[in-house]
């Protein structure tokens, strides 16, 4: 057995025996400690010491090498202009497919009418867990001020910042990526006078990228903690519980836009086999499950798209540090539904001009999204308040920032099959730019 196949097996084996771990020894005992407990939880402090740190301390690194790296290795500055249009255009044309797709499947399923009394109890339900939970609340209700304006101007800033160590310290890769894209392209320009500076990167993209060979060797035991950590805060009782129908309205949602919409694109713009292309970009999909973060899961993507995907190394040095930063087809999804649905659940009927504000919201909010775990709920703030002012202008009702807590108790899990939809999504689009800008060009 090969040493990827072996790697393979042991992370299945650990997500697998997570979820069983989480079940039947962990799950008896959340209703004996509070959130502040089950949020420090050793399963988590331990999965973020042994696989998050090692592959977030990568992350900024990685991206700023190879963004750069990737702009020289593609060197004529018209040719990045093409490339540099069609990822934009992939990326807000996905995204406003999956979110398409949850306006669609939640207002035809109506995860959030007809459960009469129930709805009653799930509201409480969710209005205590609101109430619990001080720190998701403050941060909530400090994310309700800012406007999709404001989430806007926030990103401008991250693209011209200041300060470029800031920005890395900050673990914020816009900046970083727009630093290192102008830096490549300097260094295309520079000709034999910089050919030195530019073999200094590669050779560091190649250490780095040694690094992440060593640190993925920790996933399999990472992934059994974290998933033990979240069926175990959770439950998988939650399937088929009250929120089942919602749960199972975002699952369809994300199956139909991993395993037919990015297929279908990738069939028509790559002409190469997306199944067969998925079942090579395994590690990394299952890594994303397992961390819930595209940020985190960067490194192992790059690894299996330049590896086993044959992705060329200038579309996937430049497309998957930008996607896992402005990607978010799973979140934008996610999104729609969760907020359809929570506006159903209030007894609310949301006209046709507003089902476009939150596919409009949903898709511009989540290019904000930080690749971090259950940045979502965040964002979803955002496009709760655009609704919100729909309604206003109405003379109706607003619905309260405390029906997020309706859905906060099964986010997590939600949450990890999204990421991997997003970070499915970055490795599509590097295998269509791949077409474009192929390295034996």
């Amino acid at each position: 057995m090969s040493k990827t196949n072996l790697l393979t097996v042991l992370i299945v084996i650990g997500l697998g025996l997570g979820v069983l771990l989480g079940q039947f020894v962990l799950f008896d005992k959340v209703h004996q400690f509070d959130n502040a407990f089950w949020g420090d939880h050793w399963t988590k402090r331990v999965g973020d010491l042994i696989l998050i740190r090692p592959l977030m301390l990568l992350v900024i690194p990685l991206v700023f090498v190879s963004v750069v790296v990737g702009v020289t290795r593609i060197g004529d500055p018209s040719k990045l202009g093409v490339v540099g249009g069609a990822t934009v255009v992939y990326y807000l044309s996905t995204m406003l497919i999956a979110v398409t797709i949850g306006a669609v499947l939640v207002t035809s399923i109506g995860p959030g009418t007809g459960l009469g009394e129930r709805s009653d109890q799930i509201i409480a339900q969710g209005q205590a867990a609101y109430e619990a939970d001080q720190t998701l609340r403050s941060q909530l209700e400090a994310a309700e001020t800012f406007s999709l304006a404001d989430a806007w101007m926030n990103i401008l800033h991250q693209i011209v910042p200041m300060n470029i160590v800031d920005e890395m310290g900050r673990t914020r890769p816009l900046g970083v990526i727009v630093f290192a894209l102008l830096l490549g392209l300097a260094l295309a320009a520079g000709g034999d006078a910089a050919e030195p500076a530019v073999r200094v990167f590669e050779a560091l993209f190649d250490a780095l990228m040694r690094l992440v060979h060593w640190v993925i060797w920790l996933t399999p035991v990472g992934v059994l903690l974290l998933a033990a950590w979240t069926v175990g805060k959770i439950g998988l009782v939650d399937l088929v519980g009250p929120l089942g129908k919602y749960m199972t309205t975002v699952l369809v949602g994300l199956l139909i836009h991993a395993f037919v919409i990015l297929p279908l694109v990738m069939s028509l713009f790559a002409r190469a086999n997306p199944y067969r292309y998925m079942w090579q970009m395994k590690r990394a999909l299952m890594t994303a499950f397992g961390t819930d973060s595209s940020g985190a899961t960067l490194p192992v993507t790059i690894d299996c798209a330049e590896g086993e995907g044959g992705c060329s190394k200038r579309a996937a040095n430049f497309v998957l540090p930008l996607g896992a930063t402005v990607n978010m087809d799973g979140t934008a999804l996610y999104e729609a539904v969760a907020v359809v649905f929570l506006f159903q659940l209030y007894g609310y009927q949301l006209s046709f001009n507003e089902l476009l504000i939150v596919i409009i919201t949903a898709t511009l909010a989540a290019v904000g999204a930080a690749a971090i775990p259950s940045a979502g709920l965040f964002t979803m703030v955002i496009v709760i308040g655009a609704v919100n002012t729909s309604l206003g202008g109405r003379g109706q009702t607003l619905l309260p920032l405390a029906a997020i807590g309706v859905i906060i108790g099964v986010d997590r899990i939600l949450d990890m099959c999204r990421t991997t939809v997003n970070v499915w999504g970055d490795a599509v689009g590097a295998k269509i730019i791949s077409k474009i800008a192929p390295d034996t060009s």
